[in-house]
């Protein structure tokens, strides 16, 4: 480990049992907390016949109900707060774009706690106290923006809450303010490489040397992308806002294999996603987390529809989680061939004449399902290079997934952009009832 000891927390510097002890303390202390405060979970426990006492190894666990975001929004705004409303200290919310929005609260401590994992994620990304930190992403409700923020500050770093949008803006403040770290999206990084080269600025230059990127799934082409176009060690952070937010799990910057999960606060599972059935480690499925140590809302078997695989620790005593390839709920089934929007990320970001933004657009062409590769070109790519990346991308596609699908190569930044989560799928598909 490249890491001195010194800096790590006392609980990275646990040993195995002392973690798993530690796990089995605080998760039966969690599943009490939960049952004796919130309705939900009591009637849940009672429904499956568990009670907290029945927790007396962390395998027990797989014995209770899960949770879902059906759940959360079924009981919005508060009725999943297991504390009186006058101690939460904080809100945030999802956007509810495909329903009700759910809601999360903070105490005091969870605030706390919160800043701890973040300020913890970031030491492990490479950053110090001292550095200067470009945050970029969303404030307000989401908790990216404040979550980082709050992280940074408690590390030490100075941070310039730049949000975002205001794109040109921000590589101005990036130039003149002479960052280190950059928190952000990966799509949104893209998005300031785009606008760097517009200005004729080489990205390489800039006094950034850590890139801290989460909220969407991307993939190992986009890091290599990221980090020789930036010349930046690009790592990946992770968490959702019915945990925590992010700082569930980060990838540390001396190994970059997979994220390890602060497991001293979030107890991971991956099951099947069919099933329910937990799945030995290593093989891969849908991320379940129970919040161990969360006062206002404690989460229990919470699915998060993020697949993944848990493996041993490397850089730390956690288990690591591989990057999230897709969500279970992103999937699109093409006529009986299940496709992931990675997997075309994939090969649009080795496609000459290609810029790494792209949308997949479902159709219903007769009986069937019909998808359309929407990837913007590249500034300097003429009509010939445009014919030839579409052409590429549907062999490309029709080769490595096995399905046929259609290209358009449209003109640069003409796709949605969000400062956020990237929408990738556009779903025009006819309901059949």
């Amino acid at each position: 480990m490249t890491q001195a000891a010194d800096l790590l927390d006392p609980a990275e510097r646990l040993d195995l049992d002392g973690l798993r002890a530690l796990q089995l303390e605080r998760l039966r202390n969690s599943l009490r907390h939960a049952y004796e405060n919130v309705p939900f979970y009591r009637e849940s426990f009672d429904q499956a016949g568990v009670h907290p006492d029945d927790c007396r190894s962390l395998s027990d666990l797989s014995r209770f109900p899960f949770t879902t975001k059906a759940d959360l929004r079924a009981h919005y705004p508060y009725g999943m707060f297991a504390v009186p409303r006058e101690r939460i200290r904080r809100l945030h919310a999802s956007s509810g774009t495909t329903g009700r929005p759910t809601v999360v609260g903070y105490t005091e401590n969870d605030l706390s706690m919160w800043a701890d994992m973040v300020a913890r994620s970031l030491r492990a990304a490479g950053a110090r106290p001292g550095d200067i930190a470009h945050i970029a992403y969303g404030y307000g409700l989401f908790t990216g923006g404040l979550g980082a923020h709050y992280g940074a500050e408690r590390l030490g770093c100075t941070v310039i809450p730049a949000s975002g949008g205001m794109t040109s803006r921000q590589v101005t403040l990036i130039q003149d303010l002479k960052p280190s770290v950059i928190m952000v999206t990966p799509s949104y990084m893209l998005t300031l490489l785009d606008e760097f080269e517009r200005q004729g600025v080489d990205p390489r230059s800039t006094s950034l040397r850590v890139g801290v990127f989460g909220a969407e799934p991307w993939t190992q082409d986009m890091r290599r992308e990221i980090e020789e176009r930036f010349a930046i060690d690009a790592v990946d952070i992770y968490g959702l806002s019915e945990v925590i937010g992010p700082g569930v799990a980060q990838e540390c910057v001396e190994t970059k294999d997979g994220l390890h999960v602060w497991e001293d606060h979030f107890f991971p599972e991956v099951v099947d996603p069919i099933t329910g059935e937990v799945l030995p480690e290593g093989e891969q499925g849908e991320l379940v987390f129970t919040s161990l140590t969360k006062e206002a809302m404690p989460i229990v078997r919470y699915r998060t529809r993020d697949l993944t695989r848990l493996l041993p620790g490397t850089a730390r005593v956690f288990r690591r989680m591989e990057k999230v390839t897709g969500r279970s709920d992103d999937m699109v089934i093409l006529r009986g061939v299940n496709l992931f929007p990675t997997q075309i990320e994939e090969i649009v970001l080795r496609t000459p004449g290609v810029a790494p933004h792209f949308q997949l657009r479902l159709t219903t062409s007769g009986r069937m399902d019909a998808l359309t590769v929407r990837a913007e070109a590249r500034a300097d790519a003429d009509a010939a290079t445009r014919e030839a990346a579409a052409r590429s991308i549907v062999q490309a596609v029709k080769d490595g997934i096995g399905v046929s699908v259609e290209a358009e190569i449209v003109d640069p930044e003409s796709l949605e952009r969000s400062v956020g989560k990237i929408r990738r799928i556009v779903d025009l598909r006819e309901r059949r009832g």
